[in-house]
């Protein structure tokens, strides 16, 4: 079946059954005419062809740090949803927290392999900016602000603030669990949120109360033990993501100490994980899903109207206060 044999069985012409396959104008009798052909025979139009005739591929590159992340799954799933429901489909570049691996594949994306870029970024150096400006298909980033782009982002530093500041309420000696990766947001929004409370508090955090783990559970676990032998009087824990307080929790619970009325713990990211442990985790919840659906809406606007003003929006938050508090 090809757009003749649908044009003669329409009884229209060649022309009108391409038109009507590229949103051109029908009339409404002739669409009918074809749609009801079309419906009958199962056409479905080569995507090969109309890419070359609209010169567009209807795919969106996401390029994202790693694929089985909590948080990534969400907002990838909140992308998903928007392309799937504007007829774009999803292309997923994992980079595994590489920033060559993120430079090839913003390399490879930029010259329209792609209709459209959904960026979920951890870092921007001079490498990823150049790139970025020589970018021929829109952008839009997810996860950090860059002036100058379309911008998804979580409000790192008042939610890590708002969620020290609740340690604060009950607790005296207060150590801090960051993370070791350059992200800016999840590594240096957090660490600015919880000193700023600390500043306000007028508690002073000294150079031992403070340490860095990696993502995961296990770094958690060494890192609160090395926290404790450094500063055993600790009595709370600032942790900046839900993985590293489970695994502080872990260790805590080993050497038997009693969570929150020895030491009270915080994350942030509300992962399930945390609604699984006892006690339940105080954290912060970040609206991930919703956010991938944000990013994706302004892409498919820009890719849609062509409209090139950049937008900016800053996602908000919930404390969510489990039993790992007082």
């Amino acid at each position: 079946m090809n757009i003749n044999e649908i044009a003669k069985l329409s009884g229209v012409s060649r022309a009108t059954v391409s038109r009507y396959l590229n949103d051109g104008y029908v009339s409404e009798e002739k669409k009918e005419k074809i749609r009801k052909v079309i419906e009958e025979t199962g056409y479905q139009p080569s995507s090969q062809a109309q890419m070359l005739r609209t010169k567009k591929t209807r795919l969106v590159g996401v390029i994202l740090p790693k694929i089985n992340s909590d948080t990534v799954s969400r907002m990838v799933a909140g992308i998903s949803d928007v392309l799937a429901k504007n007829g774009y489909q999803l292309l997923l570049a994992n980079t595994n927290n590489s920033v060559e691996e993120e430079l090839k594949y913003l390399n490879l994306f930029k010259d329209n392999q792609v209709d459209g870029i959904v960026f979920i970024a951890t870092i921007f150096t001079a490498r990823h900016k150049k790139l970025l400006k020589e970018c021929r298909v829109p952008v839009v980033i997810l996860g950090q602000h860059l002036d100058g782009y379309s911008c998804v982002y979580h409000d790192d530093f008042h939610a890590s603030r708002e969620v020290t500041q609740l340690l604060l309420e009950k607790g005296r000696t207060v150590g801090f669990i960051g993370v070791t990766t350059k992200d800016e947001a999840a590594r240096l929004g957090r660490k600015k949120g919880f000193e700023a409370a600390m500043k306000k508090a007028g508690n002073v955090c000294r150079p031992e109360q403070m340490a860095e783990a990696k993502f995961s559970i296990e770094s958690g676990y060494e890192k609160m033990k090395e926290l404790l032998e450094a500063v055993p009087q600790v009595d709370s824990v600032f942790c900046a993501t839900d993985n590293i307080a489970i695994g502080a929790m872990s260790y805590l619970k080993e050497i038997g100490k009693s969570i929150p009325q020895d030491i009270q713990l915080v994350g942030i990211g509300d992962t399930p994980l945390g609604k699984l442990v006892t006690p339940s985790l105080t954290t912060v919840h970040f609206y991930y899903k919703t956010s991938g659906m944000e990013a994706a809406s302004m892409l498919v606007d820009i890719l849609e109207t062509d409209r090139t003003v950049n937008k900016e929006l800053k996602m908000g938050f919930e404390v969510i206060r489990k039993n790992s508090t007082r």
